[in-house]
């Protein structure tokens, strides 16, 4: 979890000085934009991931020289997890930064772009993926149809499961209430668990109270910024999917009133944000692991080969059942496939 500064004060009268002249200063700026935008994401303040989202905002303000105002809106503070994409399309939030996985029935699309277990783990390839092979384009309408406007979409760690108990081969999963929405449900319910559709938020709790026996994260940062390691102490060793594209989507009217000068900067943006997941991602799952090891983390014991080819197996099997989830989907895998090496 990144560190919280403390602001230093001297004596009241002056703080309370600063404070309404940081007021004041702040109406006149919300005053002289042209666009005043609320971003919604999934995480919490002070949260690793948080700070990235935050750092975005940041960078549309100065950017556009003040001319787009962001309003970064954390987990619990407006729409929750699963009305990500409805508050984008109804303009309730400007832009938003959604995981795609809880809004399955919405845009079914959005499943197989993130990643469907089987999928390559080769970020080059997932960049050419939506870059040069077709997915871009594909998606760019899938959103379309729905109000939105697909930015750059950015990259993050693989998907791994935490269980209060040992696995010691596939067969254990079976009868394990799980947190996995969407396809790493489907996935896991292959194995014989239960899925269960959680925000990220209610994890630590329904681990501790046992509602859930197990949960996945985005990546292995989540699992220690919401100090699950605390009330569930083993991970399983194989990935349920190598590497996870999420997008960030802005509101389809508030992106056409927008120059193209501008439309050009909120887009640098977020390419900047994109390679500042990758970076950051990579060097936080490092210390993620480290830091939840040090705090109890164990490893179940390493796969079978049988157990292996089960878990491949159960991935590759659910990429039919999303083709015929709808035509874009269907496009997006028939791309995938192509292009699998």
């Amino acid at each position: 979890m990144l560190p919280n500064f403390k602001i230093m004060t001297s004596k009241f009268l002056s703080s309370a000085i600063a404070v309404g002249l940081g007021l004041a200063v702040c109406a006149t700026n919300v005053a002289a934009a042209e666009h005043n935008w609320r971003f919604g994401n999934l995480y919490g303040r002070g949260t690793a991931f948080g700070a990235l989202y935050e750092d975005l905002g940041k960078n549309i303000d100065e950017m556009s020289d003040g001319k787009i105002k962001v309003q970064v809106l954390f987990a619990g503070e407006g729409v929750g997890t699963s009305g990500m994409l409805s508050a984008c399309k109804s303009g309730l939030l400007t832009m938003v930064a959604p995981f795609q996985s809880m809004h399955a029935g919405e845009l079914p699309a959005g499943i197989v772009e993130i990643g469907l277990p089987g999928g390559t783990s080769d970020t080059d390839e997932l960049y050419s993926l939506f870059h040069d092979k077709g997915w871009g384009p594909i998606l760019d309408t899938a959103y379309g149809e729905h109000g939105l406007v697909r930015l750059e979409p950015y990259i993050q760690p693989p998907v791994y499961i935490l269980t209060k108990k040992k696995i010691n081969s596939v067969e254990d999963f079976k009868g394990l209430k799980i947190r996995a929405p969407g396809a790493y449900g489907k996935f896991l319910r292959k194995l014989g668990a239960s899925p269960v559709s959680l925000a990220w938020s209610e994890i630590y709790t329904s681990l501790a109270t046992g509602v859930i026996d197990g949960a996945i994260g985005s990546n292995m940062i989540d699992h220690r910024d919401g100090n699950h390691v605390e009330v569930a102490t083993y991970m399983y060793p194989l990935p349920l999917a190598g590497a996870q594209v999420l997008p960030i989507l802005v509101n389809q009217k508030a992106w056409n009133k927008l120059s193209d000068d501008l439309k050009a900067v909120v887009m640098k943006a977020t390419v900047m944000h994109a390679k500042a997941q990758l970076e950051m991602s990579r060097k936080w799952e490092s210390e993620a692991v480290t830091e939840m090891e040090s705090k109890g983390l164990l490893w179940s014991p390493e796969p079978s080969d049988a157990d292996k080819a089960a878990w491949t197996a159960a991935g590759e099997s659910l990429w039919g059942e999303y083709a015929n989830e709808d035509k874009y989907s269907k496009q997006l895998i028939e791309v995938m496939k192509k292009n699998k090496k």
